[in-house]
């Protein structure tokens, strides 16, 4: 089976991949404009730099619920942490035409905030998310979860994107401090894999860690668990 004919399975819409929300459609055709169907690899280009910088990464939001990663509530929260905006990404580039599928990687995160290390009791983020765009015949990966003004606060150069060049983490920073690294690989996927991930959260955190998180979000209304924007970066 050529690379050509599974990409139809990239292109459906799903419960949570709701590309064919009106919101996302609305969106993915306002972002992409005449590239959309002329040439699909300037609008994923554009479509990624939109999530990157438009959607604010947050990693204290609700996780619990399949609905929390849908991409039409993602687009309307304006923020989300790497699952959701790669779901949005993806949705946004099946609401073009351009086959779209998420990967998903464990990753050790070498400058995380004290803050987030204390909360999340380990410096492995499971189920790290990503998209694959499917642009003149072969996969390309595109990064999207940290927005720019973000990445200047922990010395980190934002991951760019040109659609032909995979666009994943950084081994190092502008100050050759250690950033990223990819411990595990999970494949891709067509949907977010909801359940598998939050199996994956509660071997790796433990399941009365994340049990005490859904409980605070439940208590809160699904608020968010700390202010993310006002953590101190590592390095200053």
């Amino acid at each position: 089976m050529n690379i050509e004919s599974t990409a139809y399975a990239y292109l459906a819409p799903t419960a949570i991949i709701d590309s064919d929300h009106p919101s996302v459609q609305a969106h993915a055709r306002a972002v992409a404009g005449a590239d959309g169907s002329r040439d699909p690899v300037a609008a994923a280009v554009r479509l990624y730099y939109d999530v990157r910088d438009g959607i604010w990464y947050d990693p204290y939001l609700p996780f619990y619920k399949s609905e929390h990663f849908r991409a039409s509530t993602v687009l309307a929260k304006g923020r989300a942490f790497c699952i959701g905006k790669a779901g949005l990404l993806c949705a946004l580039g099946r609401a073009i035409g351009i086959p779209s599928r998420l990967g998903f990687a464990d990753v050790r995160n070498h400058l995380t905030t004290p803050q987030f290390l204390e909360y999340l009791g380990s410096d492995v983020f499971v189920f790290h998310g990503y998209t694959e765009f499917l642009l003149d015949g072969r996969w390309v990966k595109a990064t999207p979860a940290f927005n720019a003004e973000l990445c200047r606060r922990h010395r980190v150069a934002p991951l760019e994107f040109n659609g032909r060049d995979d666009s994943i983490f950084q081994s190092f920073n502008e100050d050759r401090c250690q950033f990223m690294e990819y411990v595990a690989d999970h494949g891709v996927f067509a949907d977010i894999p909801h359940e598998r991930i939050l199996t994956a959260m509660q071997a790796t955190y433990g399941e009365a860690r994340v049990r005490q998180w859904i409980d605070a979000f439940e208590q809160a209304g699904e608020m968010p668990a700390r202010r993310f924007r006002t953590c101190a970066p590592i390095l200053s």
